[in-house]
């Protein structure tokens, strides 16, 4: 008898970035910034914040899960068929800041939604890196 949840797959994205922890924290918290290099939105970085995540293709359902300033945030990912969790962990470096993402919930039959978060996440974490860039 096997009660254990089914075995999911998750998608991790790690990348050191030389900017503080803060500065990255308000591109990932800033309605304004996030839509710069993720999606239209309307976050606000308050647990249990319901919110959506707006793009040509569609949109994503979200629900703040875990808040801790300038450190680790979560929120829900949901879509038509896929439930699934994203977190973003700021770990300070000597030279910056180790950002880290996991999106965690895809099951063994939603490989086409597993491989395009493993496609897209990469791109997103460019965009995220130009907007850095470029603000102060």
């Amino acid at each position: 008898m096997n009660d254990a949840a089914p075995e999911t797959l998750s998608v991790v994205v790690e990348r050191e970035m030389p900017h503080p922890p803060e500065k990255i924290w308000r591109a990932l918290t800033q309605p304004h910034l996030i839509e710069e290099w993720l999606m239209k939105n309307a976050f606000r970085p308050v647990m249990d914040h319901r919110f959506n995540l707006t793009a040509d293709w569609g949109s994503v359902d979200c629900k703040v899960q875990a808040v801790e300033p300038n450190r680790a945030l979560s929120y829900s990912w949901d879509t038509k068929d896929l439930r699934s969790v994203v977190t973003w962990t700021l770990t300070p470096t000597g030279t910056g800041t180790l950002l880290r993402m996991e999106q965690e919930g895809f099951r063994s039959d939603q490989q086409p939604y597993y491989r395009g978060a493993q496609a897209g996440w990469p791109r997103f974490f460019a965009n995220l890196e130009e907007v850095l860039a470029r603000i102060d």
